[in-house]
Protein backbone atom coordinates (compact mmCIF):
# COMPACT_ATOMS: atom_id res chain seq x y z
CA UNK A 1 0.00 0.00 0.00
CA UNK A 2 1.02 3.40 -0.50
CA UNK A 3 -0.49 6.79 0.90
CA UNK A 4 0.01 10.11 -0.85
CA UNK A 5 -0.33 12.96 1.29
CA UNK A 6 -2.12 15.53 -0.58
CA UNK A 7 -2.78 19.54 -0.72
CA UNK A 8 -1.32 23.48 -1.63
CA UNK A 9 2.52 23.92 -0.10
CA UNK A 10 2.42 24.58 3.74
CA UNK A 11 -0.47 22.14 3.99
CA UNK A 12 0.96 20.00 6.41
CA UNK A 13 2.38 16.80 3.80
CA UNK A 14 5.69 16.36 5.11
CA UNK A 15 5.18 16.74 9.03
CA UNK A 16 1.65 14.36 8.34
CA UNK A 17 3.49 11.51 5.91
CA UNK A 18 6.59 11.33 8.50
CA UNK A 19 4.33 10.75 11.19
CA UNK A 20 1.78 8.83 9.36
CA UNK A 21 5.15 6.67 7.87
CA UNK A 22 6.65 6.04 11.13
CA UNK A 23 3.07 4.89 12.60
CA UNK A 24 2.98 2.37 9.37
CA UNK A 25 6.37 1.67 9.93
CA UNK A 26 6.95 2.34 5.60
CA UNK A 27 9.31 4.71 4.23
CA UNK A 28 8.07 8.80 3.85
CA UNK A 29 8.84 10.05 0.84
CA UNK A 30 9.09 14.17 0.27
CA UNK A 31 7.84 14.16 -3.70
CA UNK A 32 9.59 17.75 -3.84
CA UNK A 33 13.01 16.16 -3.75
CA UNK A 34 12.13 13.90 -6.97
CA UNK A 35 11.60 17.11 -9.01
CA UNK A 36 14.14 18.30 -11.70
CA UNK A 37 16.42 20.99 -10.77
CA UNK A 38 14.57 23.03 -13.23
CA UNK A 39 11.66 23.34 -11.84
CA UNK A 40 13.12 23.71 -8.60
CA UNK A 41 15.46 26.90 -10.15
CA UNK A 42 11.75 27.73 -11.72
CA UNK A 43 9.91 27.64 -8.28
CA UNK A 44 12.85 29.48 -6.42
CA UNK A 45 12.44 32.87 -8.83
CA UNK A 46 8.49 32.33 -7.85
CA UNK A 47 7.32 30.73 -11.49
CA UNK A 48 4.87 28.47 -10.90
CA UNK A 49 5.18 25.10 -13.09
CA UNK A 50 2.89 24.00 -15.82
CA UNK A 51 1.43 20.72 -16.68
CA UNK A 52 4.51 20.22 -19.23
CA UNK A 53 6.67 20.82 -15.84
CA UNK A 54 4.61 18.17 -13.79
CA UNK A 55 4.84 15.41 -16.10
CA UNK A 56 8.40 14.36 -15.55
CA UNK A 57 8.01 14.81 -11.63
CA UNK A 58 5.01 12.82 -11.67
CA UNK A 59 6.18 9.96 -13.99
CA UNK A 60 8.91 9.50 -11.38
CA UNK A 61 6.80 9.30 -8.16
CA UNK A 62 4.59 6.92 -10.23
CA UNK A 63 7.39 4.73 -10.86
CA UNK A 64 8.51 5.13 -7.40
CA UNK A 65 5.15 3.51 -6.60
CA UNK A 66 4.46 0.88 -9.19
CA UNK A 67 8.35 -0.50 -8.61
CA UNK A 68 7.68 -0.23 -4.09
CA UNK A 69 3.85 -2.22 -4.82
CA UNK A 70 5.80 -4.70 -7.29
CA UNK A 71 8.58 -5.70 -4.43
CA UNK A 72 5.90 -5.71 -1.95
CA UNK A 73 6.28 -2.73 0.12
CA UNK A 74 4.87 -0.09 1.59
CA UNK A 75 4.96 3.70 1.49
CA UNK A 76 3.90 7.28 2.26
CA UNK A 77 4.50 9.87 -0.08
CA UNK A 78 3.78 14.20 0.32
CA UNK A 79 3.02 15.37 -3.13
CA UNK A 80 1.15 18.03 -3.77
CA UNK A 81 -1.21 16.07 -6.60
CA UNK A 82 -2.84 19.32 -6.86
CA UNK A 83 -5.27 18.13 -10.26
CA UNK A 84 -7.07 15.09 -10.81
CA UNK A 85 -5.47 14.37 -13.78
CA UNK A 86 -1.95 14.14 -11.60
CA UNK A 87 -3.88 11.95 -9.35
CA UNK A 88 -4.50 9.68 -12.25
CA UNK A 89 -1.03 9.49 -13.05
CA UNK A 90 -0.30 8.41 -9.73
CA UNK A 91 -2.80 6.08 -8.67
CA UNK A 92 -1.22 3.40 -10.46
CA UNK A 93 -2.96 0.14 -9.01
CA UNK A 94 -6.37 1.99 -6.84
CA UNK A 95 -6.74 -0.71 -4.76
CA UNK A 96 -3.15 -0.14 -3.14
CA UNK A 97 -2.73 3.40 -4.08
CA UNK A 98 -4.68 5.78 -1.32
CA UNK A 99 -5.28 9.50 -1.31
CA UNK A 100 -5.33 11.71 1.82
CA UNK A 101 -6.16 15.64 0.83
CA UNK A 102 -4.97 17.87 3.94
CA UNK A 103 -7.81 20.57 3.25
CA UNK A 104 -7.40 23.99 4.91
CA UNK A 105 -8.40 27.19 4.84
CA UNK A 106 -6.10 30.16 2.71
CA UNK A 107 -5.11 32.38 5.65
CA UNK A 108 -4.42 29.61 7.86
CA UNK A 109 -1.65 27.86 4.90
CA UNK A 110 -0.03 31.96 4.41
CA UNK A 111 0.28 32.36 7.92
CA UNK A 112 2.04 28.85 8.20
CA UNK A 113 4.22 29.25 4.90
CA UNK A 114 5.65 32.78 6.51
CA UNK A 115 6.89 30.85 9.19
CA UNK A 116 8.79 27.96 7.00
CA UNK A 117 12.85 28.58 6.74
CA UNK A 118 14.75 27.93 3.77
CA UNK A 119 11.59 26.27 1.44
CA UNK A 120 11.98 26.60 -2.36
CA UNK A 121 8.23 27.12 -2.74
CA UNK A 122 7.17 30.97 -1.20
CA UNK A 123 4.42 32.13 0.49
CA UNK A 124 3.85 34.39 -2.80
CA UNK A 125 2.77 31.21 -5.26
CA UNK A 126 0.79 30.02 -2.63
CA UNK A 127 -2.58 31.26 -4.58
CA UNK A 128 -1.05 29.90 -7.91
CA UNK A 129 -1.55 26.70 -5.76
CA UNK A 130 -5.22 27.49 -4.73
CA UNK A 131 -6.31 28.22 -8.46
CA UNK A 132 -4.70 24.95 -9.79
CA UNK A 133 -6.17 22.72 -6.98
CA UNK A 134 -9.05 20.47 -8.57
CA UNK A 135 -10.58 19.03 -4.91
CA UNK A 136 -10.14 15.52 -4.70
CA UNK A 137 -13.83 13.72 -4.87
CA UNK A 138 -12.43 10.52 -4.27
CA UNK A 139 -9.85 10.87 -1.53
CA UNK A 140 -10.24 10.79 2.50
CA UNK A 141 -10.17 14.70 3.31
CA UNK A 142 -8.70 15.72 6.86
CA UNK A 143 -9.23 19.66 8.17
CA UNK A 144 -5.63 20.37 9.06
CA UNK A 145 -6.76 22.86 11.84
CA UNK A 146 -6.13 19.48 14.20
CA UNK A 147 -2.70 18.32 15.44
CA UNK A 148 -0.99 16.14 13.36
CA UNK A 149 -1.30 13.72 15.86
CA UNK A 150 -5.11 14.03 15.61
CA UNK A 151 -4.71 14.01 11.92
CA UNK A 152 -2.72 10.75 11.62
CA UNK A 153 -4.96 9.04 14.01
CA UNK A 154 -7.86 9.91 11.26
CA UNK A 155 -6.10 8.69 8.44
CA UNK A 156 -4.80 5.21 10.84
CA UNK A 157 -8.84 5.11 11.44
CA UNK A 158 -9.81 5.38 7.77
CA UNK A 159 -7.25 2.95 6.57
CA UNK A 160 -8.33 0.59 9.11
CA UNK A 161 -11.61 0.69 8.43
CA UNK A 162 -11.21 -1.06 4.81
CA UNK A 163 -12.69 2.48 2.91
CA UNK A 164 -9.02 3.44 2.27
CA UNK A 165 -9.13 2.85 -1.13
CA UNK A 166 -9.64 6.15 -3.07
CA UNK A 167 -9.05 6.74 -6.79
Amino acid sequence: MFVIIMGVSGSGKNTVGELLAAHLDCPFYDGDHFHPPANIAKMSAGVPLDDADRLGWLQALADLIRQGLAAGECGVIACSALKQSYRNLLAVDPQQVHFVYLKGHYDLIWERMLLRQGHYMKASMLQSQFAALEEPRDAFTVDISQTPQQIVDAILAHLASGTGSSS
